[in-house]
């Protein structure tokens, strides 16, 4: 894994549905699964126990076109952590792509703004997933 693309990635933070999460994104986005790491995985034996198990120190989803996006589950005992000002912006290369995604997102979500023609994108739309993670979805993105 090359890891010095300068290439901001995203991780999300999650109250014990990471696994949930990540699997729900790497299907809605096409991509794949390439690191899976429980609270009880870590070394040392610091978390243990059937929530340790359950609980998720680091996923990563391996995106199509070499994008990745990352999440966990924050300690436990923590208190929730709250994402509203956060936006996940994803771009495709055609709004046919940023559409099936925008579909697949969506599915259990709330639609914040359909996804339309915009100025900047042959197709834009925001979302807030079932999850609470909110996306901005380009599609097509056109030079303004």
């Amino acid at each position: 894994m090359n890891t010095n693309n300068h290439q901001p990635t995203p991780y999300l933070l999650f109250n014990g549905n990471c696994a949930e999460a990540m699997d729900f994104y790497a299907q809605a986005l096409g991509g794949k699964i390439v690191m899976k790491m429980s609270l009880a995985d870590i070394p040392g034996g610091y978390f243990t126990g059937p929530e340790a198990e359950a609980r998720m120190c680091h996923v990563r989803v391996e995106l199509p076109g070499g994008g990745h996006l990352y999440g966990g589950d924050i300690q436990m005992g923590r208190p929730d952590i709250d994402l509203s000002p956060v936006h996940v912006a994803i771009n495709f290369a055609t709004a046919d792509e940023g559409e099936a995604a925008f579909k697949a997102l969506a599915e259990g979500g709330e639609v914040e703004m359909d996804y339309s023609p915009n100025f900047w994108a042959e197709k834009f739309g925001m979302l807030k997933d079932k999850f609470g993670v909110s996306w901005m979805v380009n599609g097509n993105l056109q030079d303004v």
